[in-house]
């Protein structure tokens, strides 16, 4: 006896590929890569400090004008609101650590192609506000009370 049954028929969704990473995607993991590599080398707390700072303020200098423009005086508000957060790079963006994990970061309109930069908090920042709080802000520029805000989240951040 054989066997007249044909094959299954392949569904539309076994026939689509996996979803993929972008370039701006893939651009990310690697930047994340080198500074992991980069962060396991020999020195010491305050030259690797130094070494951070020089890399963030390095990539800021990358930005294009309104996204730099931003940076720039993030960083600086940043600094002066929590003096204990150490810049450093994360996925190839400003970011803010405290005890080596990231608190806030700044994400330029450019690196993903977006139509604004963005200022955001992970999950170690002391934000939380009921059950429902904000934990990003979208920017398309940034005046005196932007700034003044980032300062009250920033200081709440790390507190």
């Amino acid at each position: 006896m054989t066997n007249t049954q044909k094959p299954a028929k392949k569904t539309a969704a076994a026939e689509t590929k996996p979803e993929e990473w972008t370039a701006e995607e893939r651009s990310a993991m690697k930047e994340r890569a080198k500074e992991v590599k980069a962060s396991a080398r020999r020195g010491s707390r305050a030259d690797k400090a130094a070494e951070d700072e020089a890399a963030v303020v390095a990539k800021i200098a990358e930005m294009e004008d309104s996204d730099r423009d931003m940076a720039e005086r993030i960083h600086a508000v940043v600094k002066e609101s929590a003096p204990e957060l150490a810049p450093k790079l994360w996925y190839g963006m400003p970011a803010y650590a405290k005890d080596g994990k990231v608190v806030c970061f700044f994400q330029s309109a450019q690196k993903f192609n977006a139509r604004y930069a963005t200022f955001g908090f992970n999950d170690v920042a002391n934000l939380d506000d009921g059950t429902m709080w904000p934990s990003a802000y979208a920017l398309k520029e940034l005046t005196a009370a932007d700034e003044a805000r980032i300062a009250e989240l920033v200081k709440k951040a790390v507190s």
